[in-house]
This record gives structure tokens, C-alpha cells and sequence, in this order.
């Protein structure tokens, strides 16, 4: 019998690259871990067929109701649909203990819409099904950001920045990393100037200092300068940050980072990762899908 972990696998929108991700790097994880791939038979195997090629024998699948046509790189709301089943048989998998953790491929959030599903992305579903304040953290073992607010609209940012939404959040992190070197990013441009291009820097300076005190030591510091942040000279000195908003954290990330990065979802009683990329439509069933940061997803919720 098998000492391997079992990981649940959801198979992420299907009009994507998902699946060629999955079925390419499949000879490799089977050897890391016991994958068993949330789709079923009918679905998998037309999947197979687009990227000429079959369904290896030993590659095991827990069946997810429903079947349509799958069409390369178009919103669908049928493949929002197949997606987000996907990713509830992996979450109820792990949640009744079926599996030691579950790995996330990517899916479409305008396909979800259309599919009627409530929710933004899979962190949101997370949170809601495991009734868990997660946190979305993003990175590499060279280089982690975690996001304070994630899939809002740039407008709404500014209120978001709360003492005790900080400070909440600040300590959460500790909590689930127990990193001993934290930067936080201020929101403004230069973190404020010292009030003259904005003062939120001020709130995130008072959460910072009150969580370091409820601490006992400095694990906190900030708020740095955003445009500095990720140049070599500050990373050498920390591997983890966090960002205010979405981009400000992830498009200099995936800059440097973009192929081996993985998504993390902390603080939840469950391990889940996912990979750090979309459903690359433009690039779906041409076998041109890179399965770096699949694998990278995988090794990691298998050592958390």
C-alpha cells in the first residue's frame, strides 16, 4: 500500500490549460503524490483527445457530474460551471479528510459569473466553505507576498486600510508562517511622504507597531516605500511581504517570479495551493503550457 499523500487535483477550467498542465506533468507528481484528478471519465478523455493523446492507466479520477463541448480558449459559462464542481469535490474530499490537501489549476472568474457562482475566485469559496478567514499569499520560496485586500476594485482600497483590519490581518500571518521578518508596502506613492501624498501609511504604522508590541518583538516593519520593495538590494534582507492591493504585490512578482510561483491559502483547516497563472486561452490545447509552477503547487502542499 502506498505511504504517498493523497492531493486532490481540480481540474480548473477546461476550455484552458489546465488540463494539458495535469496530464503533462502527471508521470512526475505520481511519483511525489497520490493525484486523484476531479473530473470525470468522459470529460478527461475528450480533454486527452484535443491534445492527441489518451489518459495514462493509472491516472485516477473521482468523478464530477456534467459534460459539455469543450472549445479552446472561449468563456464558457458550462466550463465555469465544470470548474467550480471541480473545485468543490476537491474542498469536500479534503474537508471530510479523503485527502491530505487539495492543488488548484486555474479558472476563468468571468466564466464563473456567467455560471451564476457567487463567488470571485477560489479564495472566496474557501473562506465560505471552511468558514476560515484565509489568506491569499503568493510567491516562491525566494520571494512571498501576501495580500491585504485581493479581487477589489482599485477605488475601494483606500477604505479598506482599517488599524484593526491591519492589525487582524498582521497577526493571522504571523500566526500561520511564524516568518521572522515581515515588510508591509505603505499604499501611497514614496509610503505617503509623511503625509503629503496621502496618510493611510500613518494606520498601517500604528497596526504594525501595535502588533509587534502584542508580539514581543519586531517582526513587523514598514510601511516601505512601494517602488523599492522588490529591487534586489531590499529582497536580500526579506522573503516576505505585504502588499496593499492586489497588482501593487503580483505584477512585480510575476516579473521576477512568474513561472516557479505558487498560490498559498493560509489559515484555513485544510492545505491547498494552486498555481500562480490563469487559464492562458491564447494558448489552450497548443502544448505550449508550462508545468512549473503546477509542480511547485504540488511539492509545497505536500511539505506544509
Amino acid at each position: 500500500m502506498s505511504t504517498l499523500k493523497r492531493l486532490a487535483i481540480s481540474v480548473g477550467d477546461l476550455n484552458g490549460v489546465g488540463f494539458e498542465i495535469l496530464l503533462k506533468a502527471h508521470e512526475t507528481i505520481k511519483h511525489l503524490c497520490q493525484p486523484l484528478y476531479c473530473i470525470n471519465y468522459t470529460m478527461a478523455h475528450q480533454a486527452a483527445r484535443l491534445l492527441h493523446t489518451q489518459c495514462p492507466n493509472d491516472f485516477s479520477m473521482v468523478k464530477v457530474g456534467g459534460e459539455f463541448v469543450i472549445e479552446a480558449g472561449k468563456v464558457s459559462a458550462k466550463s465555469g460551471r465544470y470548474s467550480y464542481d471541480s473545485f468543490k469535490m476537491a474542498m469536500e474530499l479534503a474537508k471530510s479528510k479523503a485527502v491530505d490537501g487539495i492543488v488548484t489549476l486555474p479558472i476563468h472568474k468571468e466564466a464563473w459569473k456567467r455560471a451564476g457562482i457567487d463567488y470571485v475566485g477560489h479564495t472566496d469559496a474557501l473562506r465560505d466553505f471552511f468558514d476560515s478567514n484565509a489568506i491569499m499569499m503568493l510567491g516562491c520560496e525566494k520571494l512571498y507576498v501576501a495580500l491585504y485586500t485581493e479581487h477589489i476594485p482599485l477605488r475601494d482600497v483606500a477604505s479598506h486600510i482599517t488599524f484593526e483590519g491591519i492589525s487582524d490581518f498582521l497577526l493571522r500571518l504571523y500566526a500561520t508562517t511564524q516568518e521572522e521578518r515581515i515588510a508591509v508596502l505603505g499604499l501611497n506613492p514614496h509610503a505617503g511622504d509623511h503625509g503629503v501624498l496621502g496618510d493611510e501609511e500613518r494606520i498601517i504604522e500604528a497596526a504594525i507597531a501595535h502588533v509587534n508590541t502584542t508580539l514581543g518583538k519586531t517582526i513587523f516593519f514598514g510601511a516601505i516605500v512601494p517602488d523599492i520593495a522588490f529591487t534586489p538590494r531590499f529582497r536580500a534582507h526579506t522573503r516576505m511581504m505585504v502588499a496593499m492591493y492586489h497588482d501593487q504585490g503580483l505584477a512585480p512578482l510575476k516579473a521576477l517570479y512568474f513561472d516557479e510561483g505558487i498560490n498559498v491559502s493560509l489559515g484555513l483547516p485544510i492545505i491547498r495551493t494552486s498555481v500562480d497563472h490563469g487559464t492562458a486561452f491564447d494558448i489552450a490545447y497548443c502544448n505550449k503550457a508550462s508545468t512549473v509552477s503546477y509542480s511547485n503547487a504540488v511539492k509545497a502542499a505536500l511539505h506544509f
